[in-house]
């Protein structure tokens, strides 16, 4: 029952302008967003790369309910890419797009989320950079995997995020392990019905196991989507046990959880860390859905705040 209303909650603008003029909800911004500005998420970039991490930019806003919008989002990535180029982070920053943000959910928003998204990578590969695809619920995963492999016969660096805790994961995995794929393995965070997704945490961490098996023993780029530490130390073994070089996988974490723990893996390990960096004015809407999406995620980002390292 409290999902519907935290996703009103999101929707609403005195909401909106109430929690922002709150001064309880700065730290949590300033902790896990990098700004609300395309200036403030050049600024996060300058800060990560200079010790090593590389990035990957999120611009907010998603589940977009009209073109205007879809078409905003991506003007907005577009000034983002113009932006990075000129600075030379091509070779340090992508990005990472929501379909739902690009109209995906809009009548004929298929062939919508697929025009803009190609227009994006056209203008990431002008800077010598690339495009991932933000997974998002179970409903839309045909949908996004039928639009990567659309856009890879163009853009062939284009890559995916696939969640372990969907049963039909590991197939999807098995399907995406060719030479110069690109997949970014996660946990999955949206709240999924029994019919579809495992329930259990154990059981989530298992087929997130199998999944990175199939990755690392494969011909593609994984991208190792977690903060668990013992989940990273199982895909380095693998790596190793598969005689894969550092270079040809990274680890991925959130902005601003376990930052020290980043940057200790790049400088003390060798690790490529890549640091997941959302920006923008939805920020508020951003925090909501994730809540309202799996209330356990409210529990992890106020963890966070006791385990910065």
């Amino acid at each position: 029952m409290l999902a519907p209303l935290l996703l009103a909650a999101s929707r609403s603008g005195r909401m909106r302008r109430l929690a922002g003029s709150t001064p309880m909800t700065r730290p949590v911004v300033d902790r896990f967003v990098a700004g609300e500005t395309l200036a403030d998420a050049l600024t996060a970039v300058h800060s990560l790369t200079r010790h090593g991490i590389d990035v990957t930019l999120d611009h907010l806003g998603e589940d977009v309910t009209d073109a205007v919008r879809a078409r905003a989002t991506r003007d907005a990535y577009l000034r983002l890419l113009e932006a990075l180029g000129p600075e030379g982070l091509g070779g340090r920053a992508e990005v990472s797009v929501k379909l739902s943000a690009f109209g995906q959910t809009l009548p004929g928003g298929h062939d919508i989320a697929l025009a803009a998204a190609r227009t994006v990578c056209e203008a990431a590969d002008a800077i010598g950079t690339t495009v991932t695809l933000d997974m998002e619920d179970h409903t839309t995963v045909d949908s996004t995997l039928a639009i990567l492999a659309e856009l890879r016969r163009d853009h062939p660096r284009t890559g995916a995020v696939l969640q372990a805790y969907l049963f039909r994961t590991e197939d999807d995995v098995r399907s995406l392990v060719g030479r110069g794929s690109r997949v970014r393995l996660v946990k999955g965070a949206y709240k999924e019905p029994p019919s579809v997704a495992h329930q259990d945490g154990h059981e989530v961490d298992r087929a997130y196991v199998r999944c990175l098996r199939v990755l690392m023993a494969g011909d593609g780029y994984p991208m190792i989507g977690s903060h668990d530490p013992r989940l990273i130390a199982i895909a380095r073994e693998l790596a190793d046990r598969n005689d894969r070089a550092r270079d040809s996988y990274e680890v991925q974490m959130l902005y601003g959880i376990r930052d020290a723990e980043q940057r200790r893996l790049v400088a003390e390990e060798g690790l490529r860390v890549r640091a997941y960096v959302p920006y923008g004015a939805d920020w508020y809407g951003y925090f909501m859905r994730r809540i309202a999406e799996r209330p356990a995620n409210l529990t992890f980002f106020l963890r966070s705040f006791t385990t910065r390292g």
